[in-house]
């Protein structure tokens, strides 16, 4: 039994999704980010950079247990351990592998940015929204030339590159995009979220969200505290 310590998140939902397409069984233990349960010893124990999601296996590498944060590294830790959703060719795994590095370096920095300029900013800010609500539109327009010329993210399958973008796609409204911009990215992403283990990995905690707009939760995610040493 994988222990998972998440939230629904796009970074927690790329894990959902992971282990629900895997078939593997796991336990969820959620970790409230907008009350600060984050910060607790325990979680920071398994997650030293206070986000989620993490991973603990007890049956991992030589049959020893192993824990794992940031959800990319999970992502490449699933598959390692399954032989699914990245490609064994050494060609294609690369091809599937700068994608992964694609959204974990802009996709979901750069749109949770935008997130956070138009959404949560105590300040309307004209520069932010505009740099990052432009930015949001541009990977957009890359991700779809992309998908002009292959079936999937990161070629010809389906893989852990296409786990990794869809959750992040899904607030395109909150990011000042149209999805019907982009008629190829909208085409597998309608594709994606029609898939059952996407289903299921998207309610995964669903019904603990909610809005992150009350000032503990403002605290807890971007003020003070996550500035102090640990």
């Amino acid at each position: 039994m994988l222990e998972v310590y998440s939230w629904p998140t796009p970074n927690g939902h790329k894990v959902h999704i992971m282990l629900e397409e895997c078939g593997l069984a796991y336990r969820v233990h959620p970790v409230d980010i907008g009350a600060g349960e984050q910060f607790a010893p325990d979680f920071l124990a398994l997650s030293p950079n206070n986000k989620i999601p993490a991973l603990t296996d007890p049956d991992g590498p030589d049959g020893r247990p192993i824990s794992l944060f940031e959800s990319g590294a999970i992502l490449l830790y699933l598959a390692g351990k399954t032989g699914r959703l990245l490609p064994a060719d050494v060609a294609g795994k690369y091809e599937v592998l700068q994608w992964l590095m694609f959204q974990m370096g802009s996709v979901g920095p750069m749109l949770g940015q935008a997130h956070h300029f138009r959404l949560y900013a105590p300040q309307q800010l004209p520069y932010a929204i505009e740099r990052y609500t432009h930015e949001a539109q541009r990977l957009y327009g890359v991700l779809n030339k992309r998908l002009a010329h292959t079936t999937y993210v990161g070629g010809r399958d389906y893989s852990i590159a296409d786990i990794a973008v869809f959750p992040w796609l899904r607030s395109w409204k909150n990011q000042g995009v149209e999805m019907a911009d982009y008629p190829h990215l909208k085409g597998w992403f309608d594709e994606i979220a029609k898939r059952p283990a996407v289903q299921r990995g998207v309610a995964v905690l669903a019904d603990a969200r909610r809005p992150l707009t009350d000032e503990r939760a403002r605290e807890a995610l971007f003020g003070e505290r996550q500035q102090r040493q640990r």
